[in-house]
């Protein structure tokens, strides 16, 4: 009896499919693009699928964290919470977005909250898978610390420059409110 070889075919394509679309979706993250083919492939394997519902919680403000995620498909919303003043969100993730690397260097508890704002399939790193790489890989490793060094440091960059801006608004409206007669 002959193997129906287009079942097999469609199989592999599949796979092969989905590996292209992760390995895709990895090149946009500014922590892989750098990477070669066969490094980046080593990163696809370490990465975890997993489908959300509108509403679900990814993870807590103070939990520890243990990993990154990267969007697919769909949105997260990360925001933060202040008692009794409510909740203000902080930023809205799409498709290729990233969020919770930090917790790649170090297993502190999260700062803000990450809800999936519609159904949303994530990517997820998480720490120990990626050190045991970099055991086993030291270059890819020194290479992928590098550039989790360099986003972190754009984005320290960034929230630096929003903290001058609101400092000086709000010196604005202090010395309005003293010229006032």
């Amino acid at each position: 009896m002959r193997p129906n070889h287009s079942l097999w075919a469609s199989i592999v394509r599949k796979r092969n499919h989905d590996a292209e679309r992760t390995g895709a979706l990895l090149k946009q993250v500014p922590l892989f693009a750098g990477l070669r083919k066969c490094e980046l492939r080593d990163v696809e394997r370490l990465v975890h699928r997993r489908l959300y519902k509108d509403g679900e919680v990814v993870f807590w403000e103070g939990e520890p964290g243990v990993g990154m995620y990267i969007v697919q498909q769909g949105e997260v919303s990360i925001y933060k919470e202040y008692g009794k003043r409510g909740q203000r969100e902080l930023a809205r993730l799409q498709s290729g977005d990233f969020f919770g690397e930090m917790a790649l260097l170090e297993g502190d508890c999260r700062s803000a909250t990450a809800v999936a704002r519609g159904d949303a399939c994530l990517f997820g790193l998480i720490h120990p898978d990626l050190f045991h790489l970099f055991r086993r890989k030291p270059q890819l490793g020194v290479k992928l610390l590098a550039a989790l060094a360099d986003v972190l440091a754009r984005r320290l960059r960034l929230t630096n420059q929003e903290l001058q801006r609101l400092s000086l608004d709000a010196l604005v409206v202090e010395t309005e409110g003293e010229s006032a007669p």
